[in-house]
């Protein structure tokens, strides 16, 4: 028997959410007394994974799987873990695995929890513990079916190394026409080095910069502290900023170590989506702004004078440092 982990790539490279799921399901595996494996589609360096308790991995290499499709995936995945005897799988909680872990779930009947934040508390009974009310509580969800599936958050376990030689097997799913019925159109992907759901820091602006063409700010801040940037719903609504960078509970949830927030009120749908986040700090000029209650630091004052210090003085800390 085997635990069952999907490691998500993009062009060949794995996310950092796959180290994390991959510790995960090493932490889960010792505690069944099981060992690890893993399912990739078209990655490069597939050994990679072994540094972090992966002793087996099914590379799926296939052109049609280039781009991301929930139903082929979830068919992939379910072969997999018939073949492996797996009980237990592991996902993150990306967009990508939150679509593709319930048709997963029905094919296979397994119970699903997404959210998870821990190892498990016990594996018998099967329970774990998971945010619930918008990540306002944690729930203790005991999973009774024979056949889990797990979302963990994004930096909740964390990455840690745990070396281990990996196996790589060609895998190759029988997969049909009608697994592709649903085809992806257009992409549109946030441009910059760092991705919003693998940043461990996420500046992020909202209306108080007063347009698109304040924006270089953001970026810059977001430049010298190697952080991934992002916006609130109506920035993005009005296009100062694609969608691919609206963050909170109607766009990308945000669990980074560190949320820069630049004029942004804090809208309770904003706040839901962000309060993962290990610090978050607030920027604004009006000091009665929702943020301010939920922030762990906060500046009152214009971010066109606040920003540009904090880029300054974070330079010379940076250069005095290196």
């Amino acid at each position: 028997m085997s635990v069952l982990v999907y490691t998500e790539s993009e062009n060949g490279k794995f996310k950092k959410s796959a180290f994390e799921v991959a510790s995960y399901a090493k932490a889960v595996a010792d505690q069944l007394g099981a060992s690890v494996t893993a399912i990739s589609f078209n990655a490069d360096d597939s050994e990679q994974l072994g540094t972090y308790g992966v002793s087996k991995v099914l590379n799926v290499t296939d052109d049609k799987l280039g781009t991301f499709n929930a139903l082929a995936y979830a068919n992939s995945i379910e072969q997999a873990a018939k073949k492996e005897n797996a009980q237990v799988i592991i996902v993150s909680s990306s967009t990508n695995s939150k679509f593709l872990a319930p048709i997963l779930a029905a094919k296979l009947k397994a119970g699903y929890v997404p959210n998870v934040v821990a190892a498990p508390e016990s594996t018998s009974p099967f329970s774990v513990k998971r945010t619930a009310f918008s990540n306002k509580g944690f729930a203790h969800t005991e999973i009774t079916t024979e056949t889990k599936i797990i979302g963990v958050s994004n930096n909740a376990f964390g990455v840690k190394e745990n070396q281990t030689t990996a196996i790589v097997e060609a895998f190759n799913a029988d997969l049909n026409d009608a697994d592709f019925s649903v085809k992806s159109i257009e992409i549109d992907k946030v441009a910059g080095q760092v991705t919003i759901a693998d940043a461990e820091i996420v500046v992020s602006g909202g209306r108080g910069l007063k347009g698109p063409e304040n924006w270089r700010m953001v970026e810059e801040l977001a430049e010298v502290l190697g952080a991934a940037t992002a916006c609130s719903k109506p920035v993005s609504d009005m296009g100062w900023r694609p969608h691919g960078e609206h963050v909170g509970q109607t766009g990308k949830p945000v669990a980074a170590n560190l949320y820069i927030a630049i004029g942004i009120s804090g809208a309770i749908q904003h706040l839901a989506g962000v309060s993962s986040s290990k610090t978050k700090v607030v920027i604004n000029s009006d000091p009665e702004a929702p943020f301010f209650k939920a922030a762990d630091y906060g500046i009152v004052g214009d971010a066109f004078e606040v920003v540009p210090k904090l880029i300054e003085k974070l330079k010379e800390f940076k250069a005095q440092n290196a």
